[in-house]
């Protein structure tokens, strides 16, 4: 079986796996990250959205070895240590979780929306396409906006 080495949450790793496996069963069955969650398989409720080298993917349609050399990070790897990304503090400040599931990779959308612009609008943060089965939508928008202030 080939294996593939690549960065994790700043953390070199290496795994055999077959080649098209997805990233999400890598990460969750071979590296135990069980962060991004598994919805609908198919990358449409983004449920498992990371990042790869920074920008926003949905692992479960990732295959590994697409990420053979490249950089991983989870929401287990988004805060600096002890410091949460202001995402997360957000998120907190906001009381926006409600169930959870969805968590993770609206928080990981969110951040990969601020990389791009610093000051979203409503149609920037509309334009992010997580589910959320319990509809906390508004708090989301409400932290993201708190996230973008410095």
């Amino acid at each position: 079986m080939p294996s593939y080495s690549f960065v994790l949450n700043g953390k070199p790793v290496t795994v055999e796996a077959p080649a098209d496996m997805p990233l999400l069963w890598v990460l969750r069955d071979l590296l135990h990250v069980t962060g991004p969650k598994y919805g609908c398989g198919v990358g449409v409720c983004r449920a498992c959205t990371s990042h790869l080298d920074g920008a926003e993917i949905q692992p479960c349609v990732v295959k590994v070895k697409d990420c053979a050399g490249r950089k991983v990070t989870t929401i287990e790897g988004l805060a600096d240590g002890d410091t949460l990304h202001p995402v997360q503090q957000a998120w907190i400040d906001c009381d926006v979780s409600q169930c959870g599931f969805c968590q993770p990779g609206q928080i990981m959308a969110a951040a990969a929306l601020l990389k791009k612009t610093s000051e979203p609008t409503d149609a920037d943060i509309d334009a992010i396409e997580n589910v959320c089965r319990c509809g906390t939508y508004s708090r989301i928008r409400e932290a993201i906006k708190k996230a973008a202030r410095p």
